[in-house]
């Protein structure tokens, strides 16, 4: 949120008022459940998941008893920086480990789209990108070591069958990420400076929630009804 508009998150990180809440994802949080579900026997296996190997990834889903709690929002993986001594959680899907012992952050998507998805390419893109990359930074801070390299496993659902029949099929893509966690801690000092100050930030050209309100408040007195 301090990336895409300062000016929101202040006001909902400062003066407790949070943005309106996005629709609810059931059928995306479907397939998450699921695909968690398909990966954990495979993690109980210790065996490679049949995407792993069509895509030649030598890892399997990482066994840790902490994994149950970083998977769970609004507890996940959690980092009480000190400096800011602001406390940063995120709460991962999965997590694969390669033969080096490197931990591979992975994530699920979902969606319904005409075209191939094989790579994040669009620019509303940059915050799943984002977000992988502040997890590889908690899991870093948490002391394991963790590959560069991250996975969505995106999943299409598909609209050319004939015929719904009470099932949504979907094809699944494997599509790499080289993060860089780099930015996250520097993000971290600005934050910090950001909410100390009395004054409201600065708003983002292009925030959707900003416009909004610039509008209702240009159009309110207008018509007199605030002054």
């Amino acid at each position: 949120m301090f990336l895409n508009c300062p000016c929101c998150f202040y006001i909902d990180r400062r003066l407790g008022v949070d943005t309106p809440p996005g629709f609810p994802f059931a059928i995306n949080s479907a397939v998450d459940k699921l695909l968690k579900q398909e990966f954990d026997i495979h993690r109980a296996r210790k065996t490679r998941h049949p995407l792993l190997e069509k895509y030649g990834v030598d890892a399997i889903p990482a066994k840790r008893e902490e994994l149950e709690e970083w998977r769970e929002n609004f507890k996940g993986v959690r980092y009480h920086h000190k400096p800011t001594n602001l406390v940063v959680t995120g709460a991962i899907d999965d997590l694969w480990i390669n033969k080096e012992g490197e931990y591979i952050v992975v994530d699920y998507k979902a969606t319904s789209k005409d075209e191939d998805i094989t790579e994040l390419n669009k620019d509303w893109q940059d915050s799943y990108k984002w977000q992988m990359e502040v997890y590889q930074w908690l899991l870093r801070c948490n002391g394991l070591p963790v590959s560069n390299t991250g996975y969505f496993v995106y999943c299409n659902g598909r609209t050319d069958v004939e015929a719904f029949d009470g099932k949504i099929e979907f094809d699944i893509t494997l599509i790499p990420h080289k993060g860089s966690d780099h930015w996250v801690e520097e993000t971290l000092y600005k934050i910090k400076d950001t909410l100390d100050e009395e004054a409201l930030p600065e708003s983002s050209p292009d925030c959707d929630f900003c416009l909004y309100r610039k509008e209702v408040d240009d159009v309110l007195r207008e018509k007199g009804y605030i002054i």
